[in-house]
């Protein structure tokens, strides 16, 4: 799931922007969620994730204030954004409803 921030969030193609930390459970059980979804949406999602304690500065520009957050980009505008657990069904709706 690790792939180029900018490249990505800029793209035409929609990118999920999973915003986590080691520490953090809550995004440890979001991991498993979101890679079942990259598999579902095959070409049509990046999905990306960001480790708040070695992107500080990309944390702050986008005021990652508790985690899990995602954050859903299209050429490079953020669309939707989730703070806290989330149901992949959830996820999925916001998809398809913003991007």
């Amino acid at each position: 799931m690790k792939k180029s921030f900018k490249k990505n969030i800029n793209s035409e193609i929609p990118s999920l922007v999973h915003f986590y930390a080691n520490w953090c459970t809550p995004c440890k059980l979001m991991t498993p969620i979101l890679e079942q979804i990259e598999e579902e949406m095959g070409e049509s999602l990046n999905v990306v994730e960001i480790d708040v304690e070695a992107k500080k500065k990309l944390s702050r520009r986008y005021k990652i204030k508790s985690l899990p957050t995602l954050l859903l980009f299209k050429n490079g505008e953020p669309l939707w954004r989730q703070s806290g657990m989330i149901q992949k069904n959830d996820i999925k709706k916001a998809i398809i409803e913003f991007a």
